[in-house]
């Protein structure tokens, strides 16, 4: 490990697969990641480990790491807040109960967000599926590529925009804990977490001090700063908010493939702050191309 972890780079530590709500397969991403000149790459699909298996075996034949994690939704009032849980025990059970939940969730409001659109455009849940990879979570991004296929937005983000917009009223929240049960969840589980695009809404909404204080007793590892849709004024508050509170800064593209206009690896993390993400992680291990023989993460 210590000859691979000298030669460790930099990574892109938030990537969406077909697993979730992107377009690319976990095999896929990590042959874009080698193009794309990256080390490595983490899978973080929503509230799931499943596509780990696939990209792992992709590992040898790309040469491309990766660091096996998921995108946690978690909720602070009306407002989603999503934690990225890097190296996680699969298996954790009060995870896998966790997780399970708010994909049932997931699918149940999914449903409920169609039947309101479907009485006012021509939407069904078979549209929905026609976007939906098998086996993957469905949702809101699923029912906006519905959307696009039937002609009512000429993309998936202008349907985020329009329809699927909370204003429209179609839209509902799902279930999702709170933060701060998240970064519990996911170090109990052994993981790594960081909080994921946190200056999406600008300075005046970035996390206030007192309630990062209980996010990083509770072992909250670092803050995505560098993300292609945190906004320029959010981004010195999170710099100082990272200085003070000891936080590591980590940067990632959130890439969706064509899902989103995020390019693959234009956001990235530097190679010490990859080196201790690895070293902190003992819920599964980093799956590093000298030694991509070792067994995969199990799922």
């Amino acid at each position: 490990m210590s000859d691979a972890r000298a030669a460790i780079g930099e990574a892109d530590l938030h990537t969406h697969s077909t697993v979730s709500d992107g377009t690319e397969s976990p095999a896929r991403l990590l042959e874009q990641a080698a193009t794309a000149g990256l080390w490595g790459i983490a899978l973080t699909d929503h509230d799931s480990t499943s596509g780990w298996a696939e990209a792992a075996a992709a590992v040898p034949e790309t040469g491309v790491a990766l660091i096996p994690g998921m995108e946690l939704s978690t909720r602070e009032g009306y407002m989603s807040v999503h934690l990225l849980a890097y190296l996680v025990d699969p298996l954790d059970a009060a995870l896998v109960d966790e997780t399970a939940r708010i994909r049932e969730s997931r699918l149940s409001r999914a449903e409920d967000i169609v039947r309101r659109i479907g009485r006012d455009y021509a939407l069904s849940w078979d549209d929905v599926l026609a976007q939906t990879a098998e086996g993957a979570t469905i949702g809101r991004p699923h029912i906006a590529d519905a959307l696009v296929a039937r002609g009512h937005a000429p993309d998936r983000s202008a349907a985020f925009a329009s329809i699927l917009h909370p204003q429209w009223g179609y839209a509902r929240p799902h279930y999702a804990p709170d933060p701060l049960t998240g970064v519990r969840l996911i170090r109990a589980a052994g993981g790594v977490p960081v909080l994921a695009h946190p200056g999406t809404r600008g300075a005046e909404q970035v996390v206030p001090p007192r309630r990062l204080r209980q996010l990083v007793d509770a072992g909250l590892f670092g803050l995505e700063v560098d993300h292609p849709e945190n906004r320029a004024d959010a981004k010195p508050r999170l710099r100082e908010l990272a200085t003070r509170f000891g936080l590591e800064i980590t940067g990632s593209s959130d890439y969706h493939g064509t899902g989103k206009p995020n390019r693959l690896g234009e956001c990235r993390t530097a190679p010490d702050v990859v080196s201790k993400v690895i070293a902190e992680g003992t819920g599964t291990h980093a799956v590093l191309p000298a030694i991509a023989t070792a067994e995969p993460p199990v799922e």
